[in-house]
């Protein structure tokens, strides 16, 4: 570091990359003050996927032409996610798993001494089981201390906080709650569909919320909330008056039901212009009382952003 500050005295421009087994953002901010910018990079978005893939999106057309091929791409990426070395890969699930250990043992026991990684373990599958649900700091606490594993909410937080640094997850506020509730009673979303796929058995409906959060933030970052207050909507975003629900498939009556009464809702206590609900593979518009709700296969929607 003491030769980048040289560097940087003499006004080069330098990029860092690297693990965050190594260094952290915080770190870097810790050592060069304020002579930095931090530019986030995520897994590949489904458009990045299907270039290196050997599909290129140029227009409507060309989707249609390759409709096969971006749905075959598509069944992939959901299930194994955007980090660039899967895309050619064979044993995907495997080196999944052993991109994970990595992360496990060197970004989390390693850097941060963690002897309790039994704990960690349970709160790290929890949080995949719970990815479309709010969890409290007492809540994960109590579900790791059951198990029988004691760990206190402050080490929750704590741990948290590490895999956020490690970035294995983010979390996502609750619009509508006081400033204590939206730190305590976040929902939490993996990094990659890939590494949350690990800890489910039945993961489709997970999946495509998770990958619905993924996109979100990688395009408008820590603005983008859920709404839970009598009704619940999984994202909103304010900047652009935007509801959107993920829901897999509206064929169930009470499920349709249920979603659409919900964004509805929603309507009548947020600024809200354009309401979506992603599904897998659904697609049409719903007018209910003169408002119009989009349906929006996630594939397309993700090509359409």
């Amino acid at each position: 570091m003491y030769f980048l500050k040289i560097i940087l005295h003499i006004r080069y421009r330098v990029y860092i990359t690297g693990s965050n087994a190594k260094m952290l953002s915080s770190e870097i901010a810790t050592t060069l003050g304020g002579r930095y910018m931090i530019k986030n990079v995520y897994p590949f978005s489904f458009k990045e996927y299907l270039i290196v893939s050997g599909i290129n999106i140029n227009n409507k057309n060309t989707i249609y032409h390759f409709r096969k091929g971006i749905n075959k791409a598509f069944e992939f990426y959901f299930r194994f996610g955007g980090l660039p070395e899967i895309v050619k890969i064979e044993g995907k699930r495997e080196w999944m798993s052993n991109l994970y250990q990595k992360i496990f043992f060197g970004d989390l026991i390693s850097r941060y001494q963690i002897r309790n990684d039994s704990a960690l373990r349970i709160l790290i599958r929890k949080l995949a089981e719970s990815v479309k649900q709010p969890s409290s700091f007492n809540r994960l606490a109590n579900v790791v201390s059951a198990s029988g594993k004691k760990i206190s909410t402050d080490t929750v937080i704590d741990y948290l906080g590490y895999l956020k640094d490690s970035w294995l997850i983010f979390s996502v506020e609750n619009f509508s709650a006081k400033l204590a509730d939206k730190e305590a009673n976040k929902k939490y979303y993996f990094i990659d569909n890939g590494m949350l796929n690990l800890f489910l058995s039945d993961p489709q409906t997970s999946l495509l919320e998770n990958l619905v959060a993924i996109q979100l933030r990688r395009l408008y970052g820590k603005e983008v909330y859920f709404y839970h207050n009598g009704v619940e909507v999984d994202f909103y975003v304010p900047e652009l008056q935007l509801a959107v629900q993920a829901c897999y498939s509206l064929n169930d009556v009470e499920t349709r039901k249920r979603e659409i009464n919900a964004i509805l809702q929603s309507a009548k206590r947020l600024p809200i212009k354009r309401m979506i609900i992603i599904t897998r593979d659904e697609e049409n518009t719903i007018t209910e009382n003169g408002t119009a709700i989009e349906v929006i296969p996630i594939w397309k929607w993700l090509l359409c952003l």
